[in-house]
């Protein structure tokens, strides 16, 4: 992959500025007592620019880098690139596994993004709308794996949702515990649990 120029970079650092300044004041006072030029004015930016970046303030919070939109087709590159004879559930979970290893090494960051999301059901219902633009690729490219048809089959819609749901309570029990366990290890035991077939624990 190319590496970005000068003018790329700075978009890049812009955008994380204002991210993580967001993140700071969200977490010292609450969503709704922040405004958008509250959070120019901690990044060092206007109002202007800040738009530039988010179209809410909300944004600020959920997307954590500038390039979001690459980082899922290049989470799907990963995917589709992983070994042949590897089913596509641990296929996907392998790559997952990339992403969390990425989220851990930046961990105070991404404990205070999880606490405010999870504190306000607002934040959740936007991060699902941001989100659902990846879906239908992700679902294409689970098929192209496992040789199902998208539109068809239950198959490829069914693995995202069971793997969703193994990343997003993955995510909800470290946040739950400020990091205590380590996040790859819970990934770990809920992905063995749902290739499993969620057996009653013994």
């Amino acid at each position: 992959m190319t590496p970005p120029g000068l003018r790329e970079r700075k978009k890049l650092e812009t955008h994380r500025t204002i991210a993580l300044a967001a993140l700071r004041l969200i977490d010292e006072r609450g969503l709704d007592q922040v405004t958008v030029d509250d959070i120019a004015a901690e990044a060092g930016v206007s109002a202007r620019t800040f738009f530039n970046y988010f179209a809410v303030k909300e944004d600020a919070v959920l997307l954590a880098y500038a390039d979001h939109a690459e980082r899922a087709e290049q989470t799907i590159a990963r995917f589709l690139a992983q070994p042949e004879g590897i089913d596509a559930f641990p296929a996907f979970i392998a790559t997952v596994r990339e992403e969390l290893a990425d989220i851990e090494r930046d961990r105070d960051e991404w404990l205070t993004r999880l606490r405010i999301i999870h504190g306000d059901p607002s934040l959740l219902i936007r991060a699902t709308t941001l989100n659902s633009g990846s879906r239908d690729p992700m679902i294409a490219a689970i098929a192209r794996r496992s040789g199902t048809d998208a539109e068809q089959d239950l198959f490829p819609s069914l693995l995202l949702a069971v793997a969703g749901g193994v990343l997003n309570t993955s995510l909800s029990r470290w946040a739950a515990g400020n990091g205590a366990q380590p996040l790859l290890e819970i990934f770990d035991e809920a992905a063995a649990a749902a290739a499993a077939g969620l057996p009653d624990p013994r």
